[in-house]
């Protein structure tokens, strides 16, 4: 029993630093922000209870908060099922048992890890300036240059396709569930004749469904949060067609020190959030398919 009881706190040990870092990093300011979001605080002086203020001018006194919804809806709905259908077809292809293949696994995961740099993306808004390189290729084959990142269609197409290049992270997890797929599954559909494109929609589609939705709900989630690609490339422009949600919270908080007013947004956008997770939840019944439940 003593044994045991020591092990506990060996344990318990072991994971205090992350337990402190939860407390502190996580559970202190999510509650603070739930606190703050009734009141008006300027950073500096005492908050001041203002009761559902916030939430009152957010849909009913400022414009700009429902634009910034709208253009993180556009965003996140644009770049989740163009990264996901990139990642599985990198997958895939990296299934296969080539030469070399290890190599292009490794080169395919790194945009992944680049991707969320800074460097990354002050490199990404040099590339799509009006005199940048990508530019000097349409003038280059004898088309007109385009104003990447001064008209609103093509600079939210820019910070999109930023993330939609972070793929590695989906890619990776949906090899993983490729390789789980039995061979002996595909050698009975080819036997009984089946083609390439049939195997692939009612072999390996189905079979993954349970990493399509995680890989879904993760990227998503992540859409809905981005703030490096339209704060660094276009800064919320132009006009305020990049200006996600994410970008409005910083800038209220951080620029206009009205942080009771930034904390009502964080938890707009939070519940927004969770609202899209419940349905993907409560939907994933009739499309997600798990082998130990029967098919259901």
């Amino acid at each position: 029993m003593n044994g045991k009881h020591k092990r506990n706190r060996i344990g318990l040990l072991y994971i205090m630093p992350w337990m402190i870092g939860l407390v502190i990093f996580v559970i202190y300011p999510f509650i603070s922000s739930l606190v703050l979001s009734f009141t008006n605080y300027n950073l500096i002086s005492k908050p001041t209870f203002v009761g559902f203020d916030n939430f009152i001018k957010l849909f009913t006194d400022d414009p700009d908060f429902l634009q910034s919804i709208l253009a993180t809806f556009r965003y996140a709905f644009f770049t989740v099922p163009f990264q996901l259908i990139f990642a599985l077809f990198i997958a895939f292809i990296l299934n296969f048992k080539l030469k070399g293949i290890n190599f292009f696994r490794t080169a395919y995961y790194i945009p992944s890890i680049l991707g969320g740099n800074v460097a990354i993306a002050v490199l990404w808004r040099f590339l799509f300036s009006g005199d940048g390189l990508i530019n000097q290729l349409l003038v280059t084959i004898g088309l007109d240059p385009v104003g990447w990142l001064s008209e609103p269609g093509p600079a939210m197409a820019v910070i999109s396709l930023l993330r939609i290049w972070q793929f590695g992270s989906s890619m990776v997890i949906f090899l993983a569930a490729l390789k789980e797929i039995p061979v002996e599954l595909y050698e009975a559909a080819e036997v009984d004749g089946a083609g390439k494109w049939r195997i692939f929609f009612k072999i390996t589609i189905p079979l993954i469904t349970p990493t399509i939705f995680f890989n879904l709900v993760m990227q998503l989630v992540n859409a809905f949060q981005e703030f490096n690609a339209p704060f660094l490339i276009t800064s919320g422009g132009p006009l305020k067609s990049t200006y996600l949600t994410s970008l409005m919270i910083y800038d209220n908080a951080f620029r206009f020190f009205q942080m009771g007013y930034a904390s009502a947004m964080s938890w707009v956008l939070f519940i927004i959030i969770m609202i899209f997770t419940l349905v993907l939840f409560k939907t994933s019944n009739r499309w997600v398919y798990y082998s130990d439940e029967g098919g259901k």
